[in-house]
């Protein structure tokens, strides 16, 4: 069930790099930086404000899109190679950050207490079981996403901006916008995986 659950997280990055690098042309090596805030704002909720950890992972889902939005501005005023290495110097930024919190464990990390660990199932085999279902959930809702977003207008618009810039341009793409509001959904879908 570990491995099962492992593959499916990790289909589901490469499903949510996929829509971002390869249908939306953002080639961005940064995106450990929303994984890295899911994970410490998981275990915040749950050891500092006593959320049930399976309630906190949309909680960061939210948080992660609201962090999204004023680094998306910051970021797209690069392009190309100057925007993968400006996510990887944001990715940093959130990596010295997190390491500031000793709270937390700092740069090292830490463990979720027992306590909460247990409240999540009883056993381990019932909680190996909660993380398969999730992990699985979580799969076909990042696909369900990817697929439903590929097939609207914004889907649409994401590959006449691959395949063309300057001409979805004249067509009445607002590229901007179109590149905004996907990195935002993939960064709080990132955060949520």
């Amino acid at each position: 069930l570990r491995l099962f659950s492992e593959i499916f997280l990790y289909l589901s990055l490469a499903a949510l790099w996929n829509l971002l690098a390869g249908y939306a042309g953002l080639v961005s090596i940064g995106q450990q930086a929303f994984v890295g805030l899911g994970g410490y704002g998981l275990f915040a909720f749950a050891m500092f404000f006593g959320v049930h950890p399976l309630l906190a992972v949309p909680l960061v889902a939210v948080i992660a899109t609201v962090v999204a939005l004023p680094v998306a501005v910051l970021i797209f005023r690069l392009n190309g190679a100057y925007f993968a290495i400006g996510t990887w110097v944001i990715a940093e930024v959130f990596r010295l950050g997190f390491a500031q919190v000793t709270s937390l464990g700092g740069g090292s990390g830490t463990s979720l207490p027992i306590g909460i660990v247990k409240s999540i199932a009883g056993s381990r085999s019932m909680r190996d079981n909660v993380s398969y279902w999730m992990a699985l959930g979580m799969i076909v809702l990042v696909l369900g996403v990817v697929y439903f977003w590929l097939r609207s207008r914004h889907g649409f618009r994401l590959t006449a901006i691959r395949d063309n810039e300057l001409a979805a341009k004249s067509l009445g793409v607002d590229i901007w916008r179109t590149k905004f509001q996907v990195y935002v959904l993939t960064a709080g879908l990132t955060a949520s995986v």
